[in-house]
């Protein structure tokens, strides 16, 4: 990751009753993050969902559940038949979303099915901590009178293609997310979208981030849903007429998609292959970089500033001899950092693949209620309410300085 361009990682999965929104932060200190430039095949084409400018939900939101399947080859088997009724029965409405899935009675990893689906693009993978060390809200999802399941928590997430995206060069704004929220229901919970918005929209774009916009979210077409004890596939098709993506342009490519989705899942070999550097270049470097650390130490040891912490940030970029796979080397941070970290990969259309490991949530926020596990810029409670304003007021006095150097 660029160092200058950070990301914060936010799962919209809900609309006007639940209003919850987990956002999972790019911590420059915490965090391996890379991306890389790699060989793929892209899926059809989609719909920008930020293109439209309609305030209303779309007019079909569904969640279909087919009967539980031993395997997931049954699983597109069954998902094959579903489509095919269901585009011989389309729905009345110009606009909409529908999700079919199908319970699969193992558990699968979201990750080896991802790798199994390799050549495809775009693609996200969402993997969070384990319950047993924390209470984690990433993995809870509600059914429609707000029940919260206990039993069937989502481990990860992994899917390929869009059935619909958002993706702008201006910061995102309400408007945008507007037009996310048309397309997901507290009714449809595990309708969700998954993206990734920069921390700084003003700043200069740089290459590798060109693709991604100022943000991006994607509803994956074909997802895979890995569970406490068992598994989920699933399809998405949304349309839109007054975005030009009518009923059959949608079914049409996904039925595209699924021809191309394997159903052959193979363990992912959780190691990365030996190769050569050709090229290490960081960015400062190592001489710029010292000189760095020692302005900022001059600048904190003054005694008129108040100035008492900086963070440096720092681009490498590694050239190797032979191809890295992105999941691959997810899946060895997921090996090992995994119980206590976040996974993630996000990979638009003709885009680097951008992984991380992060251990922290920047914040949850469901109903009025928000919570944060972010560790820079917080204090622990005072003893009083009057020791609570004092830190409070200390808080916000100070500053933390970013220097950029180049």
């Amino acid at each position: 990751m660029a160092g200058a361009t950070g990301h914060c990682l936010p799962r919209f999965t809900d609309t006007e009753s639940m209003k919850t929104i987990t956002t999972v932060p790019i911590s420059r200190h915490s965090l391996h993050n890379t991306t890389f430039h790699y060989r793929y095949q892209s899926c059809s084409l989609s719909m920008n969902g930020c293109q439209g400018d309609s305030p209303l939900r779309v007019g079909t939101i569904q969640s279909r559940t087919l009967a539980p399947v031993p395997s997931p080859a049954l699983a597109m088997d069954r998902l094959n038949s579903a489509i095919s009724e269901l585009k011989s029965n389309p729905p009345p409405s110009t606009s909409g979303i529908i999700r079919l899935q199908v319970p699969i009675q193992e558990q699968i990893e979201a990750i080896d099915w991802l790798h199994a689906q390799q050549h495809l693009l775009p693609r996200c993978f969402f993997s969070a901590r384990s319950q047993q060390n924390v209470s984690n809200s990433f993995l809870e999802y509600t059914n429609g009178n707000g029940y919260t399941s206990i039993t069937h928590n989502l481990v990860s997430v992994a899917g390929v293609g869009c059935a619909v995206f958002f993706r702008h060069l201006h910061p995102f704004s309400y408007n945008d997310w507007r037009s996310i929220k048309r397309f997901l229901s507290r009714e449809c919970p595990l309708i969700r979208a998954y993206g990734a918005i920069r921390f700084d929209a003003r700043a200069n774009i740089s290459s590798e981030w060109e693709d991604f916009g100022s943000f991006y979210f994607m509803v994956p077409q074909v997802e895979f849903d890995e569970l406490e004890e068992s598994s989920m596939l699933a399809v998405t098709v949304a349309w839109d007429d007054a975005l030009s993506w009518t009923w059959e342009k949608a079914i049409h490519t996904l039925e595209f998609t699924m021809r191309q989705v394997s159903s052959k899942v193979v363990l992912l070999r959780k190691e990365v292959s030996r190769t050569f550097i050709l090229s290490n270049n960081h960015s400062p470097c190592k001489t710029h970089w010292n000189l760095a650390v020692k302005r900022a130490l001059q600048i904190i040891n003054q005694s008129s500033t108040p100035l008492i912490k900086v963070v440096l940030a720092r681009s490498s970029r590694v050239v190797t001899a032979t191809d890295i796979d992105p999941m691959t080397w997810l899946a060895c941070l997921k090996q090992v950092e995994g119980e206590n970290a976040y996974q993630f990969c996000l990979q638009p259309p003709d885009a680097p693949a951008f992984i991380g490991n992060t251990p922290e949530q920047l914040f949850h926020r469901k109903w009025l209620n928000i919570s944060s596990e972010a560790l820079a810029g917080t204090r622990a409670r005072g003893r009083s309410t009057a020791m609570d304003l004092q830190i409070e007021h200390d808080l916000l006095s100070r500053f933390i300085l970013l220097l950029q150097t180049h």
